[in-house]
């Protein structure tokens, strides 16, 4: 069943109205994530490294919380369930902090594929949301290009890529996906200002 008209017009001023009414947040966020992909994009081969570690602290803590979450498991289907999600977060995790330059190219690999879908999901939001955000939805657009761009380029040169690649991918992910968020907000912000003035 297609959504009228009305209501998605409703969705996108709702959106419009919370990138406006948490303005300063969203452009805070965008410029830290700014600054930390300038730091990725000249440290590539040491920001490699500090995403690998971080993911694989992630699957350990969360392979630790689900073999604890088993034990309060209500039968026997998920406690197995527990127990295999629990104990293949930890070995996953556990591999990733002791062989952290092999977890490098095995997470590039799977960042290649995750940009795929987020670049994909920026255009067709940018698209989607250009009646909303009319003066900043071509920042999504661009976003989501240079990702798939990206993406393409890494594959093309891979495995020599791999060493700083990780790093690289995420410091220019950052950069546009911050300036996209100030643009955003900023755009929101000044037409607020611009209704103020004319009402």
């Amino acid at each position: 069943m297609n959504a009228s008209p009305t209501t998605i017009n409703e969705m996108q001023q709702a959106v419009r109205d919370v990138v406006r009414f948490h303005s300063g947040l969203f452009i805070t966020q965008g410029v830290i994530t700014t600054l930390l992909g300038i730091a990725a994009v000249i440290l590539p081969n040491i920001f490699s490294v500090a995403v690998e570690l971080y993911v694989g602290w992630i699957f350990l803590f969360s392979g630790l919380t689900g073999l604890v979450m088993m034990l309060f498991a209500p039968n026997a289907a998920n406690f197995i369930w527990s127990l295999l999600s629990g104990a293949l977060a930890l070995f996953a995790g556990v591999l990733l902090l002791w062989h952290p330059i092999q977890g490098v190219v095995s997470l590039t690999l799977l960042l290649v594929a995750f940009f795929i879908a987020e670049g994909m999901f920026q255009v067709v939001v940018g698209f989607s949301y250009r009646s909303a955000f009319r003066e900043s939805w071509g920042w999504m657009i661009i976003s989501g290009i240079a990702d798939l761009v990206l993406a393409g380029l890494l594959i093309a040169g891979w495995p020599s890529t791999a060493a700083w690649a990780l790093g690289l991918i995420v410091g220019v992910n950052f950069i546009t996906s911050g300036v996209a968020m100030i643009v955003v907000a900023t755009a929101v912000r000044g037409a607020l200002g611009d209704v103020k003035k004319t009402g």
